[in-house]
């Protein structure tokens, strides 16, 4: 018997019979035996259909039929096979035979995968902050597969924009070919809330410190340095309010505040200021240095009519009763018939409240307070 280079044989001897298992395609030439023999040939071709996915394997239905060249006297197994399930690997044969003495066959084994990989997600970390993360988020996908195997799966990174229902796609590739898809949904925020409009007004041994603060701004805490009960730096508000004031000041101290916003994803903005404390006497602030001449402020007193507000540097140099809770001094002045001049150097200032008719001369046993201010040029 002659035939193609790549033929495997195996024969079997049942009288003159001899059995010939092809593992592929192939053209077969046979001898008859006998002298004067003549060559015949048969070719047993597999009719494919389904979809090849990778590395030989089939990702749908495999229909599998036969045909024949020249006609067989007779085949067997050459009927036509469905393979609907996964296996990782399925022989098909078909046998035939042109004079009944010798059988042809051939073998083909089919590898069948259907079924998409089964996706998960491994997260580099947990949210950051009340369900939302507000870095950049790397997320693995992995997979699993019972036939093929998984080849590969893919890894995502997300940086924004914000969203409160993000998506960072992925997908596993099993060796058969087929593509398991996924995603991963979250909420991100990277985006710090604002403060703005931030004002500070002292009082008497307190501040009053207000803000505006953003539509995302879930919570407005308020640090202190130093802080309460001598420690370094304390809370001394949290809450939502657009304002707050400080009480229990020491005069002449300087106190640093820290206004931080913080949003649901924990997104921080802080603002600092700062101020010296003072009492009932206002601006300028204890030991205040001016160069120009300062408007002179006070807390205004209940029924007060009038104030008298002296002002000290050495001896008295000034003694005025404005109505009002506040006095404008200017750069000279007549004071006991003489003209003063704001010269460089430290001054001390006093405020009695008056009531009733200046004339009556009806003032409080004690000043408000006293307070001092440092001319320079």
């Amino acid at each position: 018997m002659r035939g193609s280079p790549t033929l495997l044989r195996r024969s079997a001897r049942r009288g003159s019979r001899r059995l010939v298992y092809l593992s592929a395609l192939i053209v077969v030439t046979c001898l008859a035996p006998g002298a004067g023999a003549q060559t015949q040939q048969l070719t047993i071709t597999p009719v494919i259909t389904g979809t090849l996915g990778a590395n030989g394997w089939y990702t749908s239905n495999v229909r599998v039929a036969w045909t024949f060249a020249p006609q067989p006297l007779e085949t067997r197994g050459c009927d036509i096979r469905t393979l609907t399930g996964d296996t990782t690997g399925t022989p098909l044969s078909c046998a035939a035979t042109l004079d009944l003495s010798t059988w042809f066959a051939v073998t083909r084994t089919f590898k069948v995968d259907k079924t998409l990989p089964s996706v998960s997600t491994v997260l580099e970390r947990q949210p950051d902050a009340n369900g939302w993360y507000n870095r950049p988020l790397t997320v693995a996908f992995t997979g699993t597969d019972a036939t093929s195997g998984i080849s590969n799966c893919t890894t995502g990174r997300y940086s924004g924009p914000d969203n409160p229902s993000a998506l960072l796609p992925g997908s596993c590739l099993d060796q058969a070919g087929n593509v398991g898809p996924a995603s991963f949904t979250f909420k991100y925020d990277s985006t710090a809330p604002t403060l703005s409009s931030i004002s500070v007004t002292p009082g008497n041994r307190s501040v009053q410190i207000a803000w505006r603060k953003s539509g995302d701004t879930q919570v407005v805490e308020v640090l202190r340095a130093p802080g309460r009960s001598g420690v370094s730096e304390s809370t001394v508000y949290r809450g939502s309010a657009n304002g707050f004031r400080d009480t229990g000041l020491v005069v002449g101290r300087r106190y640093q505040y820290r206004i931080v916003g913080s949003d649901e994803a924990a997104n921080r903005t802080v603002h600092s200021v700062s101020l010296i404390a003072t009492g009932a006497l206002l601006s300028p602030a204890p030991g205040a240095t001016v160069t120009e001449a300062p408007t002179l402020v006070w807390t205004p007193v209940k029924r007060a009519t009038y104030y008298n507000v002296q002002i000290i540097r050495g001896r008295k140099v000034l003694s005025a009763w404005p109505d009002r809770s506040n006095f404008r001094l200017r750069r000279t002045w007549l004071y006991n018939g003489r003209r003063h001049r704001l010269r460089p150097g430290l001054y001390r200032w006093y405020v009695w409240p008056g009531f009733g008719e200046r004339s009556a001369g009806r003032y409080a046993r004690r000043p408000l307070g006293s307070s001092s201010f440092v001319v320079r040029d």
